[in-house]
């Protein structure tokens, strides 16, 4: 008997230690829109499973890159699948429940500056609301501007898988 209780006590404290945080979230989008030069533009849309799409149009991929406005009408980088790091993505569920992204405004930025880049961070919660937030410019708090620096780096250190 007393072998049987410390084998429960240990399994119990072992699936406390190993359970991972349930998101809360049915589909995290981020969009990155362009400006008047060679900003990124891309859709990048998150399941809670961890698999991932990247809708990479232009500027993605090579960071030194010269600019005309040619590129433009270059064709789109393309589709591209991944699963997002564990690691990665808990400090995504991370930063997303430190925004308190309910309790944000739904639009950030002023428009008297024509050629700032634009996010769009659309959130899908699993009681089937949403928020959608438009920022122009990317500053609208300064965890929400956090937050979009990690959207960008995730082009650069997940392995993604080009599919179209």
């Amino acid at each position: 008997m007393k072998y049987l209780l410390s084998f429960l006590a240990f399994a119990l404290m072992l699936s406390c230690n190993s359970q991972t945080p349930v998101s809360s979230y049915s589909k995290i989008e981020y969009e990155a829109g362009g400006c008047f030069g060679s900003c990124p533009i891309f859709t990048i849309a998150i399941n809670p499973d961890r698999t991932a799409i990247l809708e990479a149009e232009h500027f993605n991929f090579n960071k030194n890159q010269t600019f005309s406005k040619s590129d433009f009408s270059k064709p789109r980088e393309g589709t591209f699948t991944t699963t997002i790091k564990e690691k990665d993505y808990q400090k995504l569920l991370s930063l997303l429940d430190g925004l308190n992204i309910k309790s944000l405004n739904e639009n950030y930025g002023k428009r008297n500056i024509t050629d700032m880049p634009s996010a769009y961070l659309r959130i899908q919660f699993k009681d089937g609301t949403s928020k959608n937030i438009e920022d122009y410019g990317k500053h609208g708090t300064e965890k929400l501007a956090e937050m979009y620096t990690f959207f960008e780096n995730l082009r650069h250190n997940q392995q993604w898988t080009k599919v179209k």
